[in-house]
């Protein structure tokens, strides 16, 4: 069943025997009275940003596509099958093909392989050429992008399975059956690779890592912590993909917690109590995480001690942040980017996109900041 485009990336909530869109149920939703989204203000801001290149791949139609990046170019892809390689630096296009299906899920890349999901739980590996290679069909809805790593390819389905296949044909090598929740978000829990292991977003706010070579377990730590009476009140998946720095993975989950934790052992280093949807992003110093209200928070990446909070985009439905140079950038329901201080939260900047949500994890290519938005635009932003 299709996400409907009133509830694109705002985590909806779904039983996982079938697709619910109430909205009732829409942790981002903004018809409470009082709940409206903060306007903008005009900004005079102290930093130079400008759009270096756009690009039109195609709408994600409530799917929480991502681009990936390879050397110096980016793979993107979209809801109608549209999968491209353009240069990251100039955003000239180097081929587009046509899935035959449309796409729900992508882009995983190891810079040799590029792969994405298809409607009906369908994965697909193409050469970087853009030629298909293989078809895999797997147990239900893939929503999450899949990762590559030492010959192996690692995806989840809807159902919470994950599953490794040999990325050469597509053959299943392995399959780890998960538990769900009886009430999850509708999102796009992410993956990372981490040197052999791959460490795998779950719903029930879990973090799990597995063996990328056998899928055996190396160590499961919860996030989020289920509290409440009613099923809806226990829901706490995690939202967008962890995010490594160094020997730490750090993540954040709905109605639950942001923290890093160790990565070898999974053991804590410190949480915090938050409620996110999307991923957070990682520095040397900080951790920032954006929350349901709409206020963007950073942690001391040490201790986790709060350092700021800017709500002032309350309710603009923020998107996964973005840690570059003296500023983190984040995006909002209506595509714009703003860009603040790391050191204070302060406002520097804000760029438009296409007036859509942005969707996915954002991510850095060379001096540009490439976003994706919920219509279908590819933006580079360059800092100067």
């Amino acid at each position: 069943m299709r996400i409907s485009s009133k509830l694109v990336g705002v985590g909806v909530l779904a039983l996982m025997t079938g697709c619910s869109t109430l909205n009732s149920l829409n942790p981002f939703a903004s018809d409470k009275k009082g709940d409206q989204p903060a306007k903008l203000v005009e900004l005079k801001g102290s930093m130079a940003v400008r759009t270096a290149w756009k690009l039109d791949i195609g709408k994600a139609k409530g799917y929480q596509f991502s681009p990936a990046l390879s050397g110096n170019t980016l793979v993107v892809a979209a809801a109608d099958g549209a999968i491209a390689r353009v240069d990251a630096a100039t955003g000239k296009q180097l081929w587009r093909v046509k899935a035959d299906s449309e796409l729900s899920a992508g882009v995983g890349t190891d810079g040799n392989l590029i792969v994405v999901g298809a409607e009906k739980g369908i994965l697909m590996g193409y050469n970087m050429d853009g030629k298909l290679l293989w078809k895999t069909q797997l147990s239900s809805e893939i929503l999450s992008a899949p990762v590559v790593s030492q010959g192996i390819v690692v995806a989840r389905s809807i159902d919470n399975r994950i599953v490794g296949v040999d990325a050469t044909d597509g053959s299943k090598k392995w399959t780890v059956q998960k538990v769900a929740p009886p009430l999850t978000l509708r999102n796009a829990p992410g993956m990372i690779v981490a040197g052999t292991d791959v460490i795998v977003a779950q719903p029930g706010g879990k973090l799990s890592a597995l063996i990328i070579a056998t899928g055996a377990p190396r160590w499961d730590v919860e996030v989020g912590i289920s509290r409440g009476a009613t099923e809806l009140e226990r829901v706490t998946d995690i939202g967008g993909a962890p995010v490594l720095f160094e020997n730490e993975v750090c993540a954040a989950s709905y109605q639950g917690r942001v923290g890093c934790f160790d990565l070898v052992t999974g053991s804590a280093r410190w949480t915090r109590d938050l409620s996110s949807s999307v991923g957070v992003a990682v520095d040397q110093l900080f951790v920032f995480a954006p929350d349901d209200k709409g206020a963007l928070n950073a942690f001391t990446r040490d201790t986790g001690a709060s350092s700021w909070k800017n709500d002032k985009l309350s309710f603009r439905r923020l998107s996964t942040p973005l840690s570059y140079g003296r500023a983190v950038a984040v995006g909002d329901y209506e595509g714009y980017v703003h860009f603040l201080s790391r050191e204070d939260g302060s406002f520097l900047a804000r760029a438009a996109t296409d007036g859509s949500p942005i969707v996915g994890t954002p991510l850095v290519a060379g001096t540009n900041l490439i976003f994706q938005t919920q219509n279908g635009t590819v933006t580079a932003i360059a800092v100067e």
